[in-house]
């Protein structure tokens, strides 16, 4: 088998230089994607149409030598496929129709999400058929918790108050959503490991703002979930937990949910992180807006991150997801420091 330096890592094989990818790394920055973009009429339907999707993923790789590919989606197409109204608004980002109580049992009920998510899944063996055998390819979803968030809240909150109070108001209904977005997650990430993907992502983007009761039971509880639902269908399934925010629940999070591998965010500080057990393999965690900056600050930063995970499997990545404005030249010698070593 050809040797894939990232999916080993997350199995826990350290290599010789951390292998790298960038979170949100085919998207906004790059002007190809940009051209592509402009030419269909919002962002749902770049994601629903496997010529497109399959372009974008794939672009950042033709400029940089990264590791890995990540699927060109997003984590709302899940919700979308529940039969919630998801539309993404210049300027507002998504914006959902809000379930009620009420409403939240019939989600899933008129159409079935595989079926919905389809196009999907075709760009992921579009994909594996295109990808170098060294490249790994990931395949994602959101996490419960966080896609309910944008569920109740109708959109993104920098407190995330309204889930927070749903679920402490309507503790029952709030357990049916979690226990829809696990099953139809559970779904979604073992049909894209029969398409191809090699290793999956939980991208726990709202772990934060939770005390440590309810981030027992809103993040750890169902990403713990997942991944034993996917690994009874897909045995020794790789998996990333990306809980953003986590802090100190970090090591209680990846011994409870059970994931290979666990990507820390740019605010998780080096020397905590360093003294996370020996044998987890950690993802990031540089600060995007230093990738933005450029210059000595960021060499520096990069060797710092490199030397402070040395001793343990190591996945060069941002701590979060680039931002437009990254200057590309950034980004080459970003990919170019790492590569060295």
């Amino acid at each position: 088998m050809t040797h894939k330096p990232l999916l080993a890592t997350v199995l826990g094989e350290k290599q010789e230089r951390p292998p790298i990818w960038i979170m949100r790394q085919a998207g906004r920055y790059l002007p190809e994607y940009r051209a592509i973009r402009s030419e269909v009429k919002n962002f749902l339907e770049l994601c629903y149409t496997p010529d497109l999707a399959t372009e974008v993923t794939l672009q950042p790789l033709r400029r940089f030598d990264l590791d890995a590919a990540i699927l060109f989606s997003d984590i709302l197409v899940v919700p979308d496929a529940l039969g919630q109204s998801v539309r993404f608004e210049a300027g507002e980002g998504p914006v959902l129709d809000p379930v009620s109580v009420d409403s939240i049992a019939g989600l899933g009920k008129e159409m079935d999400p595989l079926t919905h998510l389809a196009p999907v899944l075709e760009t992921v063996r579009r994909l594996r058929a295109a990808l170098a055998r060294e490249k790994t390819l990931i395949g994602f979803c959101g996490s419960p918790w966080t896609v309910a968030t944008y569920m109740i809240g109708g959109r993104g909150s920098p407190d995330q108050a309204a889930a927070r109070l749903f679920a402490l108001r309507h503790p029952e209904a709030f357990a049916a959503l979690i226990d829809v977005l696990v099953e139809t997650s559970i779904n979604y990430l073992v049909a894209q490991f029969e398409a191809g993907a090699d290793v999956v992502q939980l991208f726990e983007s709202w772990a934060l703002n939770l005390d440590d009761d309810a981030f027992t039971s809103r993040v750890i509880e169902p990403n713990r979930r997942i991944v034993e639902g996917v690994r009874a269908r897909v045995p020794n399934a790789p998996v990333i937990g990306f809980p953003r925010g986590a802090a100190g629940n970090l090591a209680r999070y990846a011994e409870k949910t059970g994931v290979n591998a666990m990507g820390i965010d740019y605010a998780t500080p080096l020397t905590f992180a360093a003294n996370l057990p020996k044998h987890l393999p950690l993802q990031g965690n540089l600060d995007p807006l230093r990738l933005v900056a450029g210059g000595q600050q960021l060499d520096d930063r990069v060797d710092a991150i490199i030397t402070a995970f040395a001793d343990r499997p190591h996945i060069f990545n941002l701590g979060h997801g680039i931002v437009p404005e990254t200057p590309i030249e950034h980004v080459a010698r970003l990919v170019e420091r790492v590569k060295k070593g």
